[in-house]
């Protein structure tokens, strides 16, 4: 097949095959007949002139005389053959295998690594100390609504992992050339997501059609011979001579393995502790905290799309920002939800932590996005290992109190932030956040370093989105969770450098951020321990 890239229409086209076909005529210059078929592989949005917004494609076609063609257009840099997308598995488990391997955590990481295993015979074992998806989004809207907080049932425990909670965002700057993102795509679509995710430059699917999703990926692992067990918390693991040989779990009973993917997500903090204890080698790791950030979606609309906001192919806008700030520190937009909510995220008992959600209409009035600072072990927590999850607990507990320490957020609007004023009334921007918000003075809450930060930030942003440093738009705090404080080092096999059989993977252990990088890690930490298993004596 050829592919052809930076195929153009205007956005306000009528005919989007028949268009796009007399563009590949013309582009080839051949008759129609040798035009055989042809597919959009991506689309994605110039929106550079508001007023002239163009839809970019890349297209996949079988033609007649494709060697000729090839020849022919063999400099222009937008004519090439198109690359095997196709995912091939790399192993097969012999029916005499015995051993079973272990997967901890069922989030994206854990979820493809499983069904990986599963695919390749393996028949694995997965363990997640959460409940079912759909239990688990019950013990999470009920938290949301006023209910006690369910420590082991919540935005960040349960099948799906935090991504079920989240914008469902489908797309990542790692690199991939084996292509792996698109096994995530085509799994994600038979499970059945919008088959839009394999084309769209920015695809996403929002929390109700990702647990239905889930459920279904599920049963195909169980069909393939994988096993599930939910509320199966790992309390202990066992290394002998620097060999995996087991893991304890919260019920007491023992499973023996030497094969484990641990793919436990950023906010196993007690998890981190045992392994920690166990010697199993760990560095803190950059992460970055700050707050949440509301604005109507309808002037990120206006300022993203000019004239041409809501129309239906361009949708919610989205926005990404970066600010280098006086006192060395960055400032970026994190997590952005277009017509989305902020959440309550906590997973322990007196803390606040927010997150942003969106369902896959993102038809919701607001749009909000993290607005945090980097931060670095060396500088701002030196000293242990896990020194990061206690400045973590200890900002998420300070928003507690400030709060009113019944889970409400400490909230306060961006113009009384920016001069330090604690906020009595709320303006146009209307907070999203349940149970609710509490407005105060956010100034205290950060490290010093960070509220200047952010305080520069924000008129700076204010350059490139017009609106965005409003008085009225409101801050809620705290944002602690963008990744992992820890990072689990791994060697090039995937294995722990110093624990073999034991395969750190995913946002948890420091390689992955989001569901499509946390996904391509489990596909590619299976794949290893697959052929590690199948060369064992």
């Amino acid at each position: 097949m050829l592919r052809l890239t930076e195929m153009k229409l205007p956005l306000h086209h009528q005919d989007e095959m028949a268009e796009l076909k007399a563009r590949i005529l013309a582009k080839l210059a051949i008759p129609e007949g040798d035009l055989s078929h042809f597919t959009v592989f991506k689309r994605g949005i110039d929106a550079r002139k508001k007023t002239d917004i163009q839809l970019i494609y890349t297209l996949d076609l079988e033609v007649a005389n494709e060697a000729m063609l090839l020849k022919k257009f063999a400099k222009d840099p937008h004519v090439n053959l198109s690359p095997d997308t196709n995912y091939k598995f790399v192993a097969q488990a012999p029916t005499t295998l015995t051993e079973r391997p272990v997967v901890v955590g069922l989030g994206p990481c854990g979820l493809f690594a499983g069904l990986l295993l599963a695919q390749m015979g393996f028949k694995p074992i997965i363990l997640e100390r959460g409940k079912a998806v759909r239990e688990r989004t019950k013990d999470t809207f009920g938290f949301w609504r006023g209910q006690p907080l369910n420590t082991e049932s919540n935005v960040q425990y349960g099948e799906g992992g935090a991504g079920t909670f989240s914008d469902g965002k489908l797309y990542s700057q790692i690199k991939d050339p084996k292509h792996y993102g698109r096994k995530v795509l085509t799994e994600f679509v038979a499970a059945g997501a919008p088959e839009e995710i394999m084309y769209v430059s920015k695809p996403h699917i929002g929390t109700f059609k990702l647990v239905s999703m889930v459920e279904k990926m599920r049963a195909n692992i169980i069909a393939l011979g994988g096993e599930i067990r939910f509320s199966s918390r790992v309390d202990q693991i066992h290394i002998t001579e620097n060999q995996l040989t087991g893991v304890t779990l919260n019920n007491g009973e023992r499973l023996d393995c030497k094969h484990l993917v641990l793919a436990v997500g950023h906010s196993a903090r007690d998890t981190f502790h045992m392994l920690h204890d166990a010697g199993v080698y760990i560095e803190a790791k950059p992460f970055s905290v700050g707050f949440r950030i509301e604005h109507e979606q309808s002037m990120i609309d206006s300022c993203r799309w000019g004239p041409n906001a809501g129309h239906p192919i361009l949708g919610a806008a989205d926005y990404k920002l970066v600010h280098h700030c006086q006192n060395g520190r960055t400032v970026y937009s994190f997590c952005m939800c277009p017509g989305g909510t902020v959440v309550a995220a906590a997973s322990e008992t007196g803390g606040v932590v927010t997150n942003g959600m969106s369902q896959y209409s993102r038809h919701e009035r607001n749009a909000n996005s993290a607005i945090v600072v980097g931060i670095h072990p060396e500088q701002d927590y030196p000293g242990h290992p896990l020194a990061g999850i206690e400045l973590q607990r200890k900002l998420e507990q300070a928003a507690f109190t400030l709060g009113g320490a019944d889970y409400h957020a400490p909230a306060q609007l961006i113009g009384d932030f920016l001069t330090g004023t604690s906020s009595g009334d709320l303006g146009v921007v209307q907070p999203s956040y349940t149970p609710g918000i509490k407005l105060t003075d956010l100034s205290g809450l950060l490290p010093d370093y960070a509220t200047a930060a952010i305080r520069e930030a924000i008129p700076a942003f204010e350059q490139q989105i017009r609106g965005f440093a409003k008085p009225d738009g409101l801050l809620t705090a705290v944002e602690t969770r963008t990744s992992s404080p820890i990072c689990i080092k791994r060697g090039a096999d995937f294995q722990s450098i110093n624990v073999k059989g034991l395969y750190p993977a995913g946002e948890g252990a420091g390689y992955a951020g989001g569901i499509l990088s946390a996904a391509i890690d489990g596909i590619r930490v299976a794949e290893a321990l697959a052929q590690q298993m199948l060369q064992q004596p």
